[in-house]
């Protein structure tokens, strides 16, 4: 009986000893299961927050108009006589450039001018008649308002002819010619355009709260897509006196000297006007802010207290970090607060990383990082 019960108890002993071993067994197959299921290391790019010297800017946008510029046209109906310029040549003030029939014209004019003339003759021999008593003075008078009626219809039909003669109003360039000879043109067609380009105006508008930024004589820059990377100066030449109750924006004027005629009328442009002084901040790239609700973060890569997992040598994981941002210039954007100059910052692949996630850091091609972009098609 005793025996039984020792080899009963050694059969229950083993069970549990087994039973004991597979439940260890089965925790260890579960670790080593969920081990196998984590995250993988995530491919990043990073960059070194630095610090640069940030001018505080104001900008916007406008287009170059001439401080003189025409489309020239006449007054007047008629065929086109004569066309006395080329298109896009530079012409002084006062050129003839084109002449309508003026025949009939003329030749009224003519008329006038005899019948003034004659008026002329009478009025003087009966002056000289006067003076002997041989006509009143009534007839003298008479003969005074004719003649200055008669020059005063021989000035309006001069102003006629005149007006059928298109003369530069001032110095510049002339654009392409829209007329040809013996076209009918009726009053107010545009003949050619004519600009002058030594000095253009650029008007732009700025916020209301941006007026006590600006001042008459403040340098300003401008950036024309047709000239990438060059940068024209000018200087405020005017605010305007009052502000729009729609937009609630001030127009500003700059005047820019254009002695190589680079700048043509009508050309977009990029204002940037320099305002307080140069401040230095820790600037990063625009893609590195992770922008949400409740506060702008980035995420840095720092060294890991345990080793690095899957061959990795560097060991880095993601840690977020909470900022204030500033202002922003092109690409760049400058942090206030919450980062030190030093620290790798993950500029890309920050949609899927979370505080702990392994990083694998690939620079091989960097996201943009320019204060003063140009966009180009691609």
């Amino acid at each position: 009986m005793l025996k039984r019960m020792i080899i009963m108890l050694g059969i229950v002993g083993a069970v549990f000893a087994a039973l004991a071993w597979f439940v260890n067994f089965r925790s260890g197959m579960i670790r080593q299961a969920l081990a196998s299921l984590a995250d993988p290391p995530q491919t990043v790019s990073t960059t070194t927050a630095g610090v640069t010297e940030w001018q505080p800017r104001i900008t916007a946008v406008g287009s170059f108009r001439a401080v003189n510029g025409a489309d020239l046209a006449l007054q007047l109906a008629g065929v086109v006589d004569r066309i006395h310029f080329e298109s896009g040549k530079d012409v002084e003030a006062g050129d003839v450039l084109l002449d309508l029939h003026k025949e009939d014209d003329v030749a009224k004019l003519q008329s006038l001018q005899a019948t003034a003339d004659g008026f002329g003759i009478i009025l003087k021999r009966d002056q000289g008649q006067l003076k002997i008593n041989a006509v009143s003075q009534a007839t003298v008078d008479s003969d005074l308002v004719n003649q200055r009626n008669a020059l005063a219809l021989v000035g309006q039909q001069q102003a006629v002819v005149d007006q059928k003669t298109l003369k530069a109003p001032f110095a510049g360039r002339l654009g392409v010619r829209q007329v040809d000879v013996g076209q009918y043109l009726t009053a107010g067609t545009t003949i050619v355009t004519l600009q002058a380009l030594d000095r253009l105006y650029v008007d732009f508008t700025l916020p209301q709260q941006a007026v006590d930024q600006v001042k008459v004589g403040q340098e300003v820059s401008a950036r024309v897509d047709g000239y990438p990377g060059q940068t024209f100066k000018g200087r405020i030449l005017a605010v305007n006196s009052k502000v729009d109750q729609t937009s609630r924006n001030v127009q500003v004027r700059a005047q820019f000297s254009n002695a190589d005629r680079k700048l043509l009328p009508g050309m977009y442009t990029s204002i940037d006007i320099a305002v307080d002084k140069a401040q230095r901040y820790v600037t990063l790239p625009q893609t590195a802010i992770v922008y949400n609700p409740y506060g702008n973060s980035v995420f840095l890569a720092v060294k890991s207290d345990t080793p690095g997992k899957d061959g990795l040598k560097d060991g880095l994981v993601a840690r977020q970090s909470f900022i204030k941002t500033g202002l922003t210039r092109g690409d760049q954007v400058a942090v206030v607060s919450g980062i030190e100059q030093g620290a790798t910052v993950v500029t890309a692949g920050q949609i899927k990383l979370r505080n702990g996630t392994w990083l694998k850091v690939d620079n091989s091609v960097q996201v943009s990082n320019d204060p003063n972009p140009s966009p180009a098609d691609q």
